[in-house]
């Protein structure tokens, strides 16, 4: 238990990490938070910084949710038992919790949807891979990251019952939960998105 504790502390300072304000301020001289949707994550970062900024934000938000599940092989749980997938499942919280409040970063963070991602990678990443297809065609065809997440969070449970016929009840309210909650921290974007003033996002600057 104590063990456990720790692991969970140690998830939360990586989740921590502010990566888009570390980078903004040391290469930029700006704080994304002070900037366009005023979030610390990688859409925001494209949009204030462009995407030589947004990629290793991008990247760094995912591996650390990722390193921060990984924590839970040193627990010495046997693999696949209950008391694994629940440590895995306080590690993806811990993860999150800290990029939204991150301690580095005076609390105030981003959505942490890189962050939530590559954490459930550490869960369960076929599922996953196959929600990131769905987030990359949804943006693809809208530019909307807001709905690329929110159809890949969707799109997460229908994988993991439908397609990989998991009967975990765990696993299944799991992945359920995730969906809720990126429709929660998305729930601006919905209303942008109905009233149609949610802003498009490219990866490069269009010409004119």
């Amino acid at each position: 238990m104590v063990l456990d504790i720790g692991l969970i502390a140690v998830a939360y300072l990586l989740g921590s990490i502010p990566s888009a304000v570390w980078i903004g301020r040391r290469f930029y001289g700006v704080d994304v938070r002070q900037h366009g949707s005023k979030n610390a994550g990688a859409t925001n970062t494209l949009r204030v910084l462009g995407l030589r900024a947004a990629l290793p934000v991008f990247a760094i938000d995912m591996l650390k949710g990722l390193a921060a599940v990984m924590l839970s092989h040193l627990a010495g749980y046997p693999a696949g038992s209950d008391a694994m997938f629940n440590l895995k499942v306080a590690l993806v919280a811990a993860a999150v919790i800290g990029h939204i409040l991150p301690v580095f970063a005076g609390f105030k963070g981003g959505k942490g949807v890189a962050t939530l991602a590559g954490a459930v990678l550490g869960v369960y990443p076929l599922a996953v891979l196959l929600c990131l297809v769905v987030f990359a065609v949804v943006f693809g065809l809208t530019r909307y990251v807001s709905l690329g997440s929110m159809s890949a969070g969707v799109a997460f449970p229908v994988f993991v019952i439908g397609v990989f016929g998991e009967r975990s009840l765990a696993l299944i309210v799991f992945s359920v939960v995730i969906a809720l909650l990126l429709l929660f921290t998305h729930r601006k974007n919905i209303r942008r998105l109905l009233s149609h003033t949610e802003s498009k996002t490219y990866l490069f600057k269009r010409k004119g």
